[in-house]
């Protein structure tokens, strides 16, 4: 039996145990009837840019929010936690805590430049994060994350079509309240979060919300003289202040000021760790333990505004959202993962075929967003949204190397910039129609200008160049969809969209013959079908979606195969289809638990696209194709990649939490497991037997006591607790590098709320 018919088998059997028994039931529920115990919450969405429950929204939607949020941060954990806890989601990073890169059902962007554009848009408070670094901010005091599945051209705009994970932080409120939170743990990890909410009267409130993260050192490096001694320790300070005016029920002014300050190790570059001819880590890898001739150091300082301003008069509601963002960064490692060179005796760990040691760093950027929005607040059966939105980013970016042989790792004279000049403008509409009580349809339309005006230079001791791009383009996205009400549980959906991502441009130049790469815009057409519903009197609940999506023109990034540089290009075509379950019930009054999987089968299709593969000579599973001289002699080949998958982007995903409580004196125990699972994935766009990401499970677990109604809570946590050690990236061009996920962890933590 193959492993994707055992798959299958699972996803059958888990969808056939909760079949739409619903739909017999002839009575419709009041919108207005009481939670009953046992029953489940309501879960509220702003999916649509309106507040909905979820089960009315036509398209596939995950949240994560109170105990989970708690649970899946418990040891400091950056935003990665995210990755494989919602169907269809991954995350990962070459940069560690500052730069995550997002997929979602297999559409992502492995490029590692600081001006690497993303298909996943991240909004958070209303305001979107174009940068990379902007994108890793810590997550703390908020109320609700939102996964929001397929294109989402019309309400979000460009860069999202793949979809958009959006945060709402808590807002303040009209009542003196607070928390909290300490945590310790193994590696000497100290975190600190906690929020203070206080209104100084009936119309003005303020909230601050701060976060301290800490952890030690926990790898070494015994070498001589070397420049950095230990390595993965880190204090990440980020904090929140927001101010709400109401002075009454007609108006309101949230102003939001956020900053953080983090400085800690660039992601750790491991050489020869992939064994030849597998995907194994070798025999004798000590996670402990990394022999490098370079230093390690990694910055990054953000700060950023938005301000909210609502006006609801007779029939409408008028928005202002002003968002401004602005980052420094710099990241410094030895990229080559090792001491010396084949021509710098000693070397290793094993063979290290030449010092690579660079830097890249942001000294400059900015991002200014405004959207004035405009909706219908009347009762009828239409309702409405109208929009305009304007994007301006401006960002410089260095790209620096050292010499690692010499005494002190002084900078290379050699070095490139970029410069990027990026400016957006949009207007959009969505209309929601009321066709009969069971049946809604609604429908969006977003038209959007786009330019970029972008520099690359390179300066060498012999010269210098100057390579300028430009791009100007537009574009129109939309979306039809509609909600069928069968009863009064159960919800089906139907949708067909449109996005897009706006053109890439790249400048990473290695010497003065470079030239820069640019990557047309790519667009996306998707459409999903799916069923929501409530089971056992609303003690479960089931989403289920199917999906197929066509992308034209797909942003690809490719290596050079030999130089620490990317290209990018564009695939004729990327196809993709696939499953999604989202369930949860509460099991009785003891036991809950949730359930996620995805089936994601993802094609990229392009016979004329080849790419250079494997500098170091890993075991390549692709066809070859062959390049010869004027006398027909082979002096080299690239892979082909027709037909293979995404990168990063594993078929199968499952994850699983089951949570156990019972009343103990003045309050509850309680016990909280969670499970994540993905099977393989390439890491590169060619397949390689050492580039080929294993199989991988993570669990963690939670068990406390709260008391006093819960305003005191004392809990003691585990992650990863299997301490399974993978690869779960690798750098192609120099040796068999690996970078492999974290260790296990645990700690304890004491949560007080007033």
């Amino acid at each position: 039996m193959d492993i994707r018919f055992k798959h299958s088998l699972l996803a059958l059997a888990v969808a056939s145990a909760f079949p739409l028994h619903a739909a017999q039931a002839q009575e419709t529920q009041p919108a207005e009837e009481a939670k009953k115990p046992g029953q489940l919450e309501t879960v509220i969405v702003t999916a649509q840019r309106r507040a909905e429950n979820i089960k009315d929204v036509p398209m596939s939607v995950a949240t994560v929010k109170g105990e989970k949020l708690d649970v899946l941060t418990s040891g400091g954990q950056d935003i990665r936690f995210l990755s494989g806890r919602s169907p269809s989601v991954s995350v990962e990073s070459d940069y560690g805590r500052t730069f995550p890169r997002f997929y979602i059902r297999g559409l992502g962007n492995t490029d590692f430049d600081l001006n690497a554009s993303q298909p996943v848009g991240l909004v958070m408070d209303d305001i979107v994060q174009e940068n990379p670094m902007l994108k890793g901010f810590p997550v703390f005091d908020v109320d609700q994350i939102e996964v929001l599945r397929g294109p989402q051209g019309t309400l979000f705009g460009r860069n999202s079509p793949a979809g958009v994970i959006k945060f709402d932080s808590a807002k303040p409120v009209f009542r003196k309240e607070g928390y909290v939170n300490v945590g310790f743990g193994k590696d000497r990890v100290r975190n600190v979060e906690g929020a203070i909410n206080l209104p100084a009267n009936d119309v003005f409130a303020t909230r601050i919300s701060v976060q301290s993260q800490h952890r030690g050192d926990r790898v070494h490096n015994d070498r001589p003289n070397a420049p950095t001694r230990d390595f993965e320790g880190y204090k990440d300070n980020a904090g929140r202040i927001q101010f709400l005016l109401k002075p009454n029920k007609d108006f309101s002014a949230l102003l939001n000021l956020h900053a953080r300050d983090m400085d800690g190790n660039a992601t750790l570059f491991r050489a020869n760790i992939l064994k030849k001819g597998t995907n194994e880590l070798v025999d004798n890898f000590d996670y402990d333990s990394y022999p490098t001739d370079g230093l390690n150091t990694q910055s990054l300082k953000n700060k950023g505004g938005n301000l909210r301003l609502r006006w609801d008069t007779p029939g409408m509601t008028f928005h202002s959202i002003t968002g401004y963002e602005s980052l420094e960064f710099f990241s410094r490692a030895d990229v080559d993962g090792g001491y010396g060179a084949v021509y710098a005796q000693p070397m290793g760990p094993g063979f290290i075929p030449f010092v690579v040691e660079t830097a890249d760093l942001v000294p400059d950027h900015k991002q200014l967003t405004q959207e004035f929005r405009v909706e219908s607040n009347n009762t009828g059966p239409l309702q409405w949204i109208a929009g305009l939105f304007y994007f301006d980013e401006q960002i410089q970016i260095d790209s620096i190397s050292f010499d690692s042989l010499a005494p002190g790792n002084p900078q290379n004279f050699n070095y490139a910039t970029q410069e990027q000049d990026s400016k957006s403008w949009a207007v959009f509409g969505t209309v929601n129609y009321t066709v009969t009580d069971a049946f809604k349809l609604r429908a969006g339309l977003r038209y959007t200008k786009d330019k970029k005006d972008f520099v690359a230079r390179r300066i060498e001791t012999g010269g210098s160049t100057f390579l300028p791009l430009h791009d100007s383009s537009s574009n129109v996205s939309w979306d039809l969809s509609g909600t069928y009400t069968l009863n009064k549980d159960t919800n089906l959906f139907g949708r067909i969209a449109t996005g897009y991502r706006a053109a890439s441009m790249q400048g990473r130049l290695f010497d003065l013959t470079s030239l820069p790469s640019q990557a047309d815009a790519e667009k996306i057409v998707s459409v999903e079908f799916g069923v929501k519903q409530d089971l056992f009197d609303r003690r479960a609940r089931m989403s289920a979606t199917v999906f197929d999506y066509r992308m034209k023109d797909k942003q690809l990034t490719a290596g050079s195969g030999t130089v620490n540089m990317n290209q990018l290009v564009n695939a004729d075509k990327v196809t993709g289809r696939g499953v999604e379950l989202d369930f949860q019930a509460n099991l009785s009054d003891a036991w809950s638990m949730t359930f996620g999987t995805s089936y994601n089968d993802t094609e990229i299709k392009d016979p004329n696209l080849f790419v250079q593969s494997c500098g170091s000579g890993c075991t390549t599973l692709d066809p070859r194709r062959n390049f010869t001289d004027a006398n027909g002699n082979v002096i080299g080949s690239a892979a082909i990649i027709d037909g293979n998958p995404l990168p990063r982007a594993p078929k199968w995903q499952h994850n699983f939490t089951l949570r156990f409580s019972q009343p103990l004196g003045n309050g509850e125990i309680y016990a909280f497991t969670d499970w994540a699972y993905r099977t393989s994935y390439n890491f590169f766009l060619y397949e390689a037997a050492e580039y080929k990401a294993k199989e991988l499970l993570e669990g963690g677990v939670r068990v406390g006591y709260r008391w006093n109604d819960g305003k005191y809570e004392l809990a003691a946590y585990g992650r990863n607790i299997t301490n399974r050690i993978q690869s779960l990236g690798a750098i192609d061009f120099n040796n068999l590098t690996g970078i492999v996920n974290e260790p296990r962890t645990y700690g304890v933590q004491f949560k007080a709320s007033f």
